[in-house]
This record gives structure tokens, C-alpha cells and sequence, in this order.
């Protein structure tokens, strides 16, 4: 503040400065807040996510082996290899408060068999559906999982351009203000006593 003019004009730029650091705070705040609120609603979908492809494992186990008895382990190796990967999908992206969240979008053909029903049991029919639903949880699980990711990156970048805001620029800028209100302050009181000066000088 050594170099700066304490002049009515600096005055009003330091006014707006102020003025726009303190909208841009707010506007930084809100945005944090918005990101975190999401992200804890997604958090929240990840442990339910997981929790159950967890369970539908445990029944994909439990119809895998009884395929394994029935049918014999060979049997079922040959059956899953009949069924072809699924690559048909598509990643586009969607946007919260400017941040890009990549969507898997897949082909949501209907499940058919690939394999004979000759040489196998039911237990591999329950097996192929429930890996269906695994398959599907896992994308949405992937999809969640990243935009928890983006958004922590971004909520961490909020905050620092919202305390560097909060704590330096306008804490500088109400200094910076005070100042110069101060100094303009001073200069007019010495004027009117040099005017009053000059005044009674002339009588």
C-alpha cells in the first residue's frame, strides 16, 4: 500500500475489487457445497453398490457349484465360453457444475442362451442371469466411482481458490480500503484547517 495513491478513484477500484472477491467467495462456497452434497449421495450409492454384488455373488457361487457337480467342471468351462463378451458400449460424459462425469451407456440387448440345454442344468441358467445383474452393477459401480473421484478434485480445488479468496484477497482488500478511506479522511481535515488557516489569515 506504500505505492498506492490514496485517491478517491483508487478508492472505488478497491471498493470493487472488494465487492467482486466477496461474490466470487460466495460463489465458491455454494459450488463447494453443491459438489459435497453429491458426492456424499453417491458415496452413499457406492456402499449400497457393493454391497449388493456382494450378495448376488454369493448366490452366483453358491449356483456355480452346484453346475459344477452336476454338470461337471468341463461342461461349465465349455458352456461360459459360448457366451460372447459383452462389448457393446458407449462413454459419454455429463456435467455437474462443470465438472465432466464420464456415462456408460451399454446395449441393453434382452439375455439369450448361447449354450445347448441338453448337457446342462438350471443352476447354470441362474448362474449366467445373475452374472447379468453383476455385470450391469458394475458399470454403474465404475460409473459412481469416478465421478467420486472428479468431484473430490474438484471440491479440493473449490476450496483453495475459496480460502485464498476468504483469507488473502479480501482481507487485503478491506486493508486496502480502510486505508485509503482513512488517508482521504486525513487529507480533508488538513485542507479544512488549511483553508480555515488561510481564511482567518485574509480577516
Amino acid at each position: 500500500m506504500e505505492k498506492l495513491t490514496p485517491t478517491k478513484a483508487n478508492l472505488m477500484k478497491s471498493k470493487s475489487l472488494l465487492a467482486f472477491s466477496k461474490q466470487g467467495y460466495q460463489l465458491l462456497d455454494k459450488k463447494r457445497s453443491v459438489l459435497i452434497r453429491e458426492m456424499m449421495t453417491m458415496i452413499e450409492e457406492v456402499k449400497q453398490l457393493q454391497i449388493k454384488i456382494d450378495e448376488i455373488f454369493v448366490d452366483v457361487y453358491a449356483a456355480l457349484n452346484i453346475a459344477n457337480i452336476t454338470m461337471g467342471a468341463s461342461a461349465v468351462t465349455e458352456a461360459a465360453l459360448s457366451i460372447p463378451k459383452d462389448e457393446n458400449m458407449t462413454i459419454l460424459n455429463k456435467s455437474i457444475m462443470n465438472v465432466e462425469i464420464p456415462t456408460i451407456k451399454a446395449d441393453d440387448k434382452p439375455l439369450k442362451p448361447y449354450y445347448g440345454f441338453y448337457r446342462t442344468s438350471s443352476a447354470i441358467d441362474i448362474t449366467v442371469v445373475k452374472m447379468r445383474e453383476v455385470h450391469e452393477l458394475t458399470y454403474r459401480l465404475a460409473e459412481v466411482e469416478n465421478a467420486v473421484f472428479r468431484l473430490a478434485i474438484e471440491i479440493r480445488q473449490t476450496s483453495k481458490r475459496a480460502n485464498a479468496l476468504d483469507k488473502i484477497q479480501i482481507p487485503k482488500y478491506v486493508e486496502m480500503t480502510k486505508w485509503i478511506e482513512e488517508s482521504l479522511e486525513e487529507k480533508e481535515r488538513e485542507d479544512f484547517f488549511r483553508l480555515k488557516r488561510l481564511k482567518g489569515k485574509k480577516f
